[in-house]
């Protein structure tokens, strides 16, 4: 394990920073890691962090060595950045900013991170949501109308109050039901019955969301998900 500690964790990525992103993520997730050219972000906004983590390939030579001692280079090419980062940081959760944005490809992935890693509970920011693996039981405090959409990422099954339209008896599976675009009716509850659920709500949920997945049960780490 690179980093362990007993505060959230910000993951900043190399990817497109909304004006605010950073700042809006240290308020909840004080800690720091850079993941491979995210570095440029947090040195830009006058912070260290505790480690930068990745291939390296993005980060260039002169932040490199300003950060030397702080490097913890994973060659590997299997996974990706994301990947080596949410799974070498053991925190009680972890908040990724510098990931949205940008190609569909680099998205996917680190959706896909966000499934395979299912014991390491990672909020994802972007520009207009915020996305989570929703863990086994997940309480949200929601104001009529908000917005719950729930896309999965293999055959899964959701109990749930709170929604304008019901999934109690709903199969999920990305080739065949999805659900998004779903609406609160007021507090939510969600009980997915395996880690394949991804929850996407609206930005401005994101003080809401940080807090109850502090408080919710976690997954299981995968068993065939990657060696940390």
């Amino acid at each position: 394990m690179i980093v362990r500690t007993d505060r959230p964790v910000t993951l900043v990525g190399a990817g497109q920073l909304g004006t605010d992103d950073l700042a809006t993520a240290l308020t909840l997730a004080p800690d720091v890691v850079a993941v491979d050219g995210g570095a440029a972000a947090v040195l830009a906004a006058g912070l260290l962090p505790l480690a930068v983590i990745g291939d390296m390939d993005s980060l260039p030579a002169a932040l490199a060595a300003r950060l030397r001692d702080r490097l913890h280079p994973i060659a590997e090419q299997e996974t990706t950045d994301f990947d080596k980062a949410l799974r070498s940081v053991e925190a009680p959760w972890r908040l990724a900013v510098g990931f949205e944005g940008g190609r569909l490809d680099h998205a996917l992935a680190v959706l896909h991170a966000l499934v395979m890693h299912p014991d390491r509970p990672c909020l994802l920011l972007g520009p207009a949501s915020v996305t989570v693996l929703c863990p086994p039981a997940l309480v949200l405090d929601l104001a009529p109308g908000a917005l719950v959409s729930l896309f999965p990422m293999g055959p899964v099954r959701v109990a749930a109050t709170g929604l304008r339209w019901p999934t109690d008896a709903l199969d999920f599976a990305p080739d065949r039901r999805i659900g998004t675009s779903n609406a609160a009716t007021g507090p939510v509850t969600l009980r997915p019955d395996a880690a394949r659920m991804l929850l996407i709500l609206h930005r401005d949920a994101l003080p809401l969301l940080a807090p109850a997945l502090a408080a919710a049960p976690r997954w299981q780490a995968r068993s065939d998900g990657p060696a940390t």
